[in-house]
């Protein structure tokens, strides 16, 4: 039974449309991510789940229970934010006490619960710290500390590391991840960073404009995209135009045969799916020509920008040979495995999805 069940969600700002009639079946125990660029709608829809604000039409059912005409206090949703939200004036133990209280809990168990999760995110032995004591991520962790412990049905986080320093960002959602795990509270996670949604979701609903993309796993989001945004958005994406013509896929001049109806598309591959020669592949492929543009050397990998007759493409290579370092001006063959490749159509839509393997 999904524990939260959003059906046909719309919501406008005067003239501006922000959501378009959303539909969205959360699994109890899911750790679910709103992944797209400012402005599509995440933070909007996860506010309006929350209770801030008001839908202009449509259903937000928990447990079977409509719960969109409760206030945001009687929803049993924890909440946390980007900006930490704590209060200044009061230490740890009492912040992460606050809705306990409000919850009329007794004193013992207030105690237990806040003990418990400074625990699990690992500040035990803060409580009597005030925020300004502590580094950013202290107080998320604080922000986190005292959302888990009324135990909600529904655990909210919006852009919670976008105000951190990347080696604290991957510290802290590993840790958000594990936490979750373990209690295995239902939560639902707004970010605009992509690996970091790859990293810690068991599905990513991209959002664009106000309407949802693709909802998937991070392996089907990232290797089988079913919308050309979602291929764009999530990752480094090459796009090529190209054409289906009487059962060929016809690209920069080479004619190849592959299956599908008629019309202009576009060629897309992963960096990391191109080969340049020399660097092995086999089986069927789209080979075109390239100059080497520019070469950028990151250690176990580089990336190589490549110009040719249809367009720049990025190639990445793993654990490069010196020779491939050095290629900068060289002209180069190119292969696209058709096993790899994704077609789309100028409207967006897929004609073929991601990688055969």
């Amino acid at each position: 039974m999904a524990d939260l069940k959003i059906q046909g969600l719309a919501k406008s700002y005067k003239d501006v449309r922000v959501l378009e009639s959303i539909d969205l079946d959360i699994a109890s125990g899911e750790f679910f991510t709103l992944l797209g660029p400012s402005g599509c709608g995440k933070t909007t829809l996860l506010r309006t789940i929350a209770g801030f604000q008001h839908q202009d039409k449509g259903e937000i059912i928990v447990k079977g229970e409509r719960i969109d005409n409760k206030p945001a206090h009687k929803r049993d949703i924890g909440m946390v934010f980007q900006d930490y939200a704590i209060f200044p004036h009061l230490t740890v133990a009492e912040n992460v006490a606050f809705g306990l209280k409000a919850r009329s809990l007794p004193k013992s168990e207030i105690e237990a619960r806040v003990a418990e999760s400074l625990k699990m995110v690992r500040l035990d032995g803060y409580q009597n710290r005030l925020p300004a004591e502590m580094s950013g991520g202290q107080q998320q962790r604080v922000g986190l500390a005292r959302a888990m412990a009324i135990r909600p049905t529904l655990l909210l986080m919006d852009e919670p590391l976008s105000n951190l320093d990347a080696k604290l960002r991957i510290e802290l959602r590993e840790d958000i991840r594990d936490i979750q795990r373990r209690l295995g509270i239902t939560t639902i996670y707004v970010t605009h960073d992509q690996e970091e949604a790859l990293a810690v979701s068991d599905r990513i609903c991209v959002m664009n404009k106000g309407n949802v993309e693709q909802i998937g796993t991070p392996f089907e989001i990232y290797r089988k995209p079913l919308r050309r945004f979602a291929a764009a958005f999530v990752g480094t994406m090459n796009f090529l135009p190209a054409q289906l013509d009487g059962g060929r896929l016809v690209v920069g001049g080479q004619s190849i045969p592959f299956p599908g109806s008629e019309g202009a598309v576009e060629v897309a591959i992963r960096p990391e799916n191109v080969v340049l020669a020399g660097a092995g592949g086999e089986g069927d492929a789209i080979l075109l020509k390239g100059e080497v543009r520019k070469v950028t050397f990151l250690g176990r990998e580089a990336h190589y920008t490549l110009k040719t007759d249809v367009g720049e493409i990025v190639a990445q290579v793993a654990d490069p040979e010196h020779d491939f370092i050095v290629m900068e001006g060289r002209q180069v063959e190119i292969r696209l495995p058709l096993n790899k490749i994704a077609l789309f159509r100028p409207n967006g839509d897929v004609v073929k999805a991601g990688p055969a393997r």
